[in-house]
């Protein structure tokens, strides 16, 4: 019985990738040093699988930025706008050619726009989206998975698994650029290089390789059932001898059980932590020499295994199929979690006792193994933990499930319609047309991050912290009237994150100390954990969003995050329905809004980016989650009089599907992320005659590109062809958080020259406006 991984995090228990990565992109340190902290922290991940007993230990599952990108760059599926960029690589290196497609290229002449990112299936991780045309050609243009290989074997002694997306769920990944065309017609030109890559694996001397089909577990076309079955055939006739594992995940099989267990692979891997009810139909459609990976330790939450359950599991594999053809790994890759518990010496030890991050999940597999083996005491430990967790009073507080019990539909409801609400709005803050504002945050600075570890460390007082903290407020708001924003924001200085910020203040919450979770690229978060019944003891940001208004007579937005992204961008709770949990949340956020209001504040932005997120992968059971979800932002939001403004924000998601539910949210304005796609969102929002307001983003705050004022100007034309120009607003995609000082500057004023030159041209075709 074989015992294996998907895949580990790549940054680091101490986010070294992260630091390298934009010290690199900073030109603070050479490529061969961002290179060499790579190669070591390659070898410390190989290391610690192979210390716990992994008999399959992937390689290639590192990245510098995405693995979507990662395959992009071998099948040399480059879009044609990099072309100067591969020209100057040819002198330099392909990491810069990489980074260029993730973030943008703009020097020596060049200003190049990125790839789109958006949300990799229901999770918080971002993926680079593959561009195809209708004559899109591949070719072996990246040595990355080979060289990977080679590193693996020679450090580890033994032979790696590599990893690669599968052909199908590459292409399905990815987005056509033209129309008139299916991206799944490319299959035919991309598999001659595909088995190119796997025939030059096996060459090197790979045994095992996996390759990850996540579509599997997702609603299929005919077509593209249809290509799976050519695609593994094909590799199945090109590649005899090397053993193909076929890994799906965060859903089950369902009608396409057959179609999976059937694929000519020596191993399919299923995903039980996420749908254990596939088991059963699973094994009774595998053939008889195919084995069957069961991932029974969860990939995407921080709880520790409940080994009795697992053990069932595999329990009736082993039965059903025989030891040798039954394998054990985590549900997905470990990519999801933090690195290692070990470095949460804080934690209260309780609370530590029932979690596990990645690297002892990886121990939690080993022990599964060892207990079918016969190592009883192994499972006597487990158990305990299992039931201190469940029978804590911390957990439960009898007057949150009341109050949550209590929700009326009248709580979801707004005093009057937006046509209403519009008019009363419009009277109490007389913006212009395309009024301006941004998503809420400003530069973090070293300087504001020092701080916060002052205070943390006791080097200062909270009032010297405070102090220095309406400074940095106060000199963001200056410049913000100085440039001619017409919505204000405050910047958020004092925040760490836009969840842990909340949680830190919400009964319900703890936190670690090194719990960090890749989300895009070099970003990393550090969700909190949510443990029992949530409660808002306190006001969480009135006092900053008071101090903020009371320095200017123009509006100023309050910031709250809404109660689905709390509960998405958190390891939640396992032990209730999401649902219940999120209707926790939502009262919390709830009181705080009314609060805001009672403070005179009268426009609160409640954001949602994870609520398309959190949508279930399956059609058929998103109505459910989607009741749920909209109704606890309403929850949220509306217990407040007509003339307050809600407004919120939404990043990186396709909203066709799921645009009724988008305005059943009712917030009189919503932000989206719209400049990557050149505002192709916003036709689902005209298509649907969106009766709200909405701000597209006209400039991508993930790259440290700076758009230029013509450039803004066009995006803002090609919405005001689509929605009505009343509606519309000018704002960037998101927070600008993570940017630097200047890029943000510079970015900015040209967003509100933008804006300006708008109005104008608008005025001059309609002088009545």
């Amino acid at each position: 019985m074989l015992k294996h991984n998907l895949g580990y995090p790549r940054m680091g228990a101490q986010r070294q990738l992260k630091k390298a990565c934009e010290q690199y992109w900073q030109g603070r340190i050479s490529r061969p040093e961002l290179f060499s902290t790579a190669k070591r922290l390659q070898e410390e991940h190989w290391a610690i699988q192979q210390q716990a007993g992994m008999d399959l230990i992937p390689c290639n599952d590192f990245s510098f930025y995405d693995q979507v990108l990662d395959m992009t760059l071998l099948l040399g599926a480059i879009p044609d706008r990099y072309a100067p960029v591969v020209t100057e690589v040819a002198e330099n290196a392909e990491i810069d050619l990489y980074f260029a497609m993730a973030r943008g290229y703009q020097k020596d002449g060049l200003d190049i726009t990125a790839m789109e990112m958006t949300k990799w299936f229901d999770t918080n991780y971002h993926y680079i989206v593959p561009e195809f045309t209708e004559k899109q050609e591949f070719r072996l243009f990246s040595g990355k998975v080979f060289s990977a290989f080679d590193g693996a074997r020679h450090y580890t002694g033994h032979t790696p698994k590599p990893v690669l997306i599968g052909p199908v769920s590459y292409l399905l990944l990815g987005k056509e650029k033209g129309s008139g065309f299916h991206r799944i017609s490319l299959l035919n030109r991309l598999l001659p290089v595909y088995i190119s890559v796997l025939q030059k694996l096996q060459a090197q001397g790979a045994e095992w390789i996996q390759l990850d089909e996540p579509f599997l577990a997702m609603d299929l076309t005919e077509a593209e059932t249809n290509a799976f079955k050519q695609a593994y055939q094909e590799i199945a006739k090109q590649c005899k001898g090397l053993k193909i594992m076929v890994a799906t995940y965060f859903e089950g099989l369902k009608e396409n059980t057959s179609l999976a267990a059937n694929l000519p692979v020596c191993c399919l891997h299923i995903d039980l932590t996420r749908a254990p009810h596939q088991l059963d139909a699973v094994l009774a459609a595998l053939p008889a020499k195919t084995s069957l990976s069961l991932g029974v330790v969860d990939g995407r939450n921080i709880w520790k295994n409940d080994y009795a359950a697992s053990l069932g599991f595999l329990e009736k594999a082993v039965a059903v199929l025989g030891e040798e053809r039954v394998m054990i790994a985590p549900g997905c890759s470990l990519l999801h979690t933090p690195a290692d518990l070990d470095f949460e010496t804080d934690l209260d030890p309780e609370m530590k006792s029932w979690m596990a991050f990645a690297r002892q999940k990886l121990q939690e597999v080993y022990e599964l193994h060892a207990i079918l083996k016969g190592n009883d005491a192994l499972l006597q430990v487990n158990q305990a933990a299992i039931r201190s967790r469940s029978e804590s009073p911390r957990i439960h507080k009898p007057e949150v499930k009341q109050r949550t019990a209590a929700i009326t539909n009248a709580d979801a409801s707004r005093q009057s319609a937006f046509p209403q609400r519009q008019q009363v709005q419009e009277e109490r803050f007389h913006l212009p047309l395309f009024p301006t504002t941004t998503i809420g945050s400003f530069p973090q600075t070293d300087d504001i991050r020092q701080l916060r570890a002052q205070l943390r460390k006791g080097d200062i007082t909270q009032q010297q912290y405070d102090t220095a903290i309406e400074a940095a407020t106060l000199t963001a708001i200056r410049w913000q009237e100085e440039i001619g924003l017409d919505v204000l924001v405050h910047g958020e200085f004092e925040r760490n994150d836009m969840v842990e910020y909340f949680g830190e203040m919400l009964d319900g919450f703890t936190f670690t100390r090194n719990g960090w979770v890749q989300s895009y690229g070099s970003r990393c978060v550090k969700p909190p954990v949510i443990y029992g019944d949530v409660s808002r003891p306190k006001d969480m940001t009135v006092r900053w969003t008071k101090y903020a208004q009371a320095q200017t007579h123009l509006p100023m937005k309050a910031m709250l995050t809404g109660p689905v992204t709390i509960l998405q961008w958190s390891f939640v709770r396992d032990d209730q329905p999401r649902s219940a949990t999120t209707n926790q949340i939502a009262l919390a956020i709830r009181e705080e809004v009314q609060a805001l209001e009672k403070a005179g504040i009268g426009i609160i932005q409640i954001d949602e980016p994870a609520i398309r997120e959190g949508l279930p992968l399956r059609k058929d059971d998103r109505g459910q989650y989607l009741h749920w979800a909209v109704k606890a932002f309403r929850v949220a939001s509306c217990g407040v009089k007509d003339d307050t403004q809600i407004h919120t924000h939404m990043c990186y998601s396709e909203f066709n599907d799921i645009i009724e539910h988008i305005a059943a949210m009712d917030a009189d304005v919503i932000t989206i992320e719209t400049s990557r796609s050149q505002m192709e969102l916003l036709e689902a929002f005209a298509g649907f005659h969106y009766p709200n307001e909405i701000g597209p983003g006209v400039y991508d705050i993930h790259s440290p590109r700076v758009p230029g004022v013509e450039e803004m100007v066009s995006l803002l034309q090609k919405a005001a062809v689509l929605l009505p120009v009343r509606n519309l607003w000018v704002n960037p995609d998101c927070g600008l958080k993570t940017r630097k000082w200047p890029e943000t500057k510079a970015a900015l004023e040209n967003m509100v020259a933008a804006a300006k030159e708008a109005r104008s041209l608008l005025q001059e075709k309609q002088p009545s406006l």
